[in-house]
């Protein structure tokens, strides 16, 4: 089973209550899901392995604690892109890679039209995506980041659907999704409900 990690964070609540507002303008909601996704990330980082060291202080040397493992962070085009800037900060040695999918509106099916990641060997994937509605479009994501020698996969999306959290489960059951929602499912077209509508749409300020 897919592990799911909701946060119930008070300022992650109350960040997802304004994404969710149409009367949200893109300026504002790029700020909200800023600070949604530094709190994602913050859960998605828990664990990673770290290594003992000594820095030296203006006063004497002390114990520290390094990251030992290099993160990629992988935003799907073109929605991810909002994802990303707080990975940067946070993590500012992090490689990125880019994962292009286009979702057919008539039948909701994923399609390729962009890959350029790095080796993944030995290394952890951050895939980021902000709505995991079908499934579809982050399984074909993992599928590639899996060719590349990626393992371990750690997503992190806005919004989620049972479908999608089920989807997931059926073909990469070792993933973990990290997620402010998990909504009641999609509509007839394949969009989450209630869910925030179009998120690269509003993002980016597009009809």
């Amino acid at each position: 089973m897919v592990p799911v990690s909701v946060s119930e964070h008070p300022i992650v609540q109350h960040c997802l209550a304004g994404l969710r507002d149409s009367r949200t303008e893109p300026e504002e909601f790029r700020v909200l899901a800023r600070r949604v996704i530094t709190f994602l990330l913050y859960e998605a980082t828990r664990d990673l392995p770290v290594r003992d060291t000594v820095v030296r202080t203006p006063l004497q040397d002390a114990p520290a604690r390094q990251l030992e493992t290099e993160v990629v962070a992988i935003p799907v085009l073109r929605a991810g892109l909002g994802l990303l800037g707080p990975v940067l900060e946070l993590l500012p040695r992090v490689s990125v890679g880019y994962i292009g999918l286009e979702r057919d509106e008539e039948t909701a099916v994923a399609r390729i039209y962009y890959n350029k990641l790095p080796s993944l060997a030995g290394k952890v994937p951050l895939l980021l995506d902000p709505m995991l509605a079908t499934g579809g479009s982050g399984a074909r994501a993992i599928e590639l980041i899996k060719q590349a020698g990626g393992r371990g996969t750690r997503m992190i999306c806005v919004v989620a659907a049972p479908e999608g959290v089920r989807a997931l489960e059926e073909s990469h059951p070792e993933v973990q999704v990290f997620t402010a929602a998990v909504d009641e499912g999609l509509n007839d077209r394949a969009f989450i409900v209630p869910g925030l509508g179009d998120f690269g749409d509003r993002l980016f300020g597009t009809p």
